[in-house]
């Protein structure tokens, strides 16, 4: 998990709170093979409460151009992305419009991304407080709130190639 630091719009930055990411990885339904997932998630603690961070997510999701609870956006496909990764060393170093984070993650994760050259990118309008950086999130809790369909549904979606400094 790792905190935030920089931003094209301080005044939208400022109430998007707290930013963080975490990294999992696990079999995915459809191939049974493991898939690398990576959610990033305001902590809502932001003059105004939560309800001013999910405004300020969804908002600033739209104006990077990727959508609210619609399709799945494969960002290999877009002829500018919004949105990078780079995985090296054990760590991931997400960058995009009001968040650029590395955080560590384990082999697992990094195998399932470099076997399927991608990362199934989560970023949830929703604030979640209980995981704030440093603090364990426990398997429960994080299936409790990925696997919640308001949050899914209130979440912009994507597909982001892994790069490396390997090329």
């Amino acid at each position: 998990m790792s905190q935030t630091s920089t931003a094209p719009d301080i005044t939208r930055q400022s109430q998007m709170g707290t930013l963080a990411v975490i990294p999992w990885a696990g079999e995915h339904t459809e191939d049974e093979r493991d898939i690398a997932f990576l959610l990033a998630y305001s902590l809502g603690d932001v003059e105004g409460g939560p309800e001013v961070a999910e405004s300020a997510i969804a908002a600033a999701m739209e104006e990077v151009g990727l959508p609210v609870g619609g399709a799945v956006l494969d960002i290999a496909q877009l002829s500018k992305a919004p949105v990078k990764l780079l995985v090296e060393g054990g760590q991931a170093v997400l960058t995009m419009p009001y968040l650029h984070a590395a955080c560590p993650v384990p082999e697992q994760w990094v195998e399932a991304a470099r076997e399927r050259g991608m990362v199934y990118f989560l970023f949830a309008t929703r604030p979640w407080p209980e995981a704030a950086p440093g603090k364990p999130v426990s398997e429960e809790l994080l299936k409790s709130f990925v696997g919640d369909e308001t949050m899914l549904a209130g979440s912009a979606h994507c597909f982001v190639p892994v790069g490396s400094l390997q090329g």
